[in-house]
């Protein structure tokens, strides 16, 4: 939170501007016609509309959603065991954990996902756009007063989670370097707002980190990270090789640990509330399941077969697996797979569906639409590409379409180097006279070749024998 000394600043600084203005001298009055000008500007200016996510231009249908499956729902279970909270195509939802009928929290046009319930049931936490960007936001159990807990516009915000205590939620803040989707860092906040706290560091500008979660105690924050070598992300990484690692952050001493890692990699961290277990996520395989960490002998155990695919390959913003949850006896866990919420009891072993049905409208903006006439039998090229000028500067060659052509400089018309219509022609590159152009042609079936032809025309002559893929020959 803000300090005192920085309220203090504020207020002086409020007052030496109040003190510049009134000391400005009158020849900076202004004119009638400049008054009535920046008052019809004000006046415009009052009457312009905010601009809102929730309410966007143009024009829009609507859409009928009734549905009892859903993909990549995030789900949390009330602290009493009796509601279900789930988010399904950017809308929040509840429902009674014997599942039926779900009742809409948020359904506007902003996109709302990962509710998350405060420790005593009375509030909810979610990340939301409504403000023209994610951020996390709070709002009773009902749906009302939702206010926004971060006011990020730049480095935004997302998977809130809450302290024991109920005070302070955690997110992921997402931070971009060089390459645009960035990494992430796990910040904390009162929930009356504020600047935030810094929990974790980046360790650099490419590698994910997120899904942050508390412990029982409130003593540490896990999270998942991806902790494969180099500072550089890379598509297609080897899940069997481990790619995440959940790690546990000590709050007192700022200690970072590894508590899970390995083969198929381990993530989407959720402790039980009895402090026992760490539910969490793996591959066996490349098939994700859901594993049991025993946290105090540092036993795993396999306890579910068959989730959906997780996101370890790629960069995953939002969390690498929606947000599952304990049931608060620590002996069930509710998490999605396979378009339905499913709940797992650890004591038989056995996971049954928990049937839901949303029926709701949606309003779905027109897309913005030209006609193109794409069935031309010809048309004119915007762009010449591998243009040469030959070394008396008389001639240039270039390709447009496949084929190359000439053309006398200054004002010459173009015309077709070769008659050839099997293959395509590329990388012009005049001799030394000017005399020849070598070039290279290409057939999907046949490959290709490097070949040369006269500058004035005529039927290009392979000098190449065996088919292959050639670019930019040179004399």
């Amino acid at each position: 939170m803000p300090s005192k000394n920085m309220f203090s600043k504020k207020l002086l600084l409020s007052g030496v501007a109040l003190s510049v203005l009134l000391a400005l001298p009158s020849t900076f009055a202004q004119t009638p016609t400049e008054s009535s000008t920046n008052a019809n500007t004000a006046t415009i200016k009052e009457t312009t509309p905010k601009w809102s996510v929730n309410a966007p231009q143009g024009n829009f249908t609507t859409a009928d959603i009734d549905v009892r499956s859903g993909t990549w729902m995030n789900v949390d279970l009330s602290p009493d065991g009796k509601t279900i909270i789930f988010d399904l195509l950017g809308d929040i939802y509840t429902m009674p954990a014997s599942g039926g009928e779900a009742t809409p929290l948020m359904t506007d046009i902003a996109w709302q996902m990962q509710p998350r319930f405060s420790p005593d049931g009375k509030y909810i936490a979610f990340t939301s756009d409504e403000d023209g960007g994610d951020n996390l936001w709070i709002m009773k159990a009902d749906g009302s007063d939702a206010k926004a807990v971060t006011t990020e516009t730049f480095r935004l915000l997302n998977s809130p989670a809450w302290s024991p205590d109920g005070n302070y939620i955690v997110g992921r803040k997402h931070y971009t370097g060089t390459r645009s989707l960035g990494a992430g860092e796990v910040w904390m906040y009162h929930k009356s707002g504020g600047n935030g706290v810094m929990l974790t560091k980046r360790p650099n500008e490419q590698k994910d980190l997120g899904e942050p979660a508390f412990s029982h105690d409130g003593k540490y924050v896990y999270f998942s990270q991806d902790a494969t070598p180099g500072k550089s992300f890379h598509y297609s990484k080897d899940s069997e090789k481990g790619i995440y690692k959940i790690k546990r952050l000590e709050l007192e001493t700022g200690e970072i640990k590894v508590v899970v890692s390995g083969k198929g990699g381990a993530i989407r961290p959720t402790l039980s509330p009895d402090g026992k277990y760490l539910a969490f996520i793996s591959r066996d395989d490349f098939q994700s399941n859901l594993y049991l960490y025993n946290l105090k002998s540092g036993e795993q155990s396999k306890i579910y077969d068959g989730l959906d695919r997780d996101m370890q390959e790629t960069w995953a913003i939002h969390g690498v697996y929606p947000t599952m949850s304990w049931t608060p006896d620590s002996d069930g866990i509710v998490f999605w797979s396979g378009g339905k919420i499913n709940k797992l009891s650890l004591t038989s072993k056995k996971a049954k569906v928990i049937d839901f049905h949303v029926k709701t409208t949606k309003k779905i903006q027109t897309a913005v639409r030209f006609p193109q006439d794409l069935d031309q039998k010809t048309f004119d090229t915007k762009m010449l590409r591998d243009v040469k000028v030959s070394p008396n500067g008389k001639l240039a060659v270039y390709e447009s379409m496949g084929n190359l052509y000439t053309k006398s400089l200054p004002k010459g018309k173009p015309k077709r180097l070769t008659k050839q219509k099997s293959q395509f022609e590329l990388n012009p590159s005049f001799s030394r006279d000017g005399k020849k152009i070598v070039y290279v042609s290409w057939d999907d079936k046949n490959l290709g070749q490097v070949r040369v032809v006269s500058s004035r025309g005529g039927k290009g002559k392979p000098i190449t024998r065996e088919p292959g893929k050639y670019v930019e020959p040179s004399f």
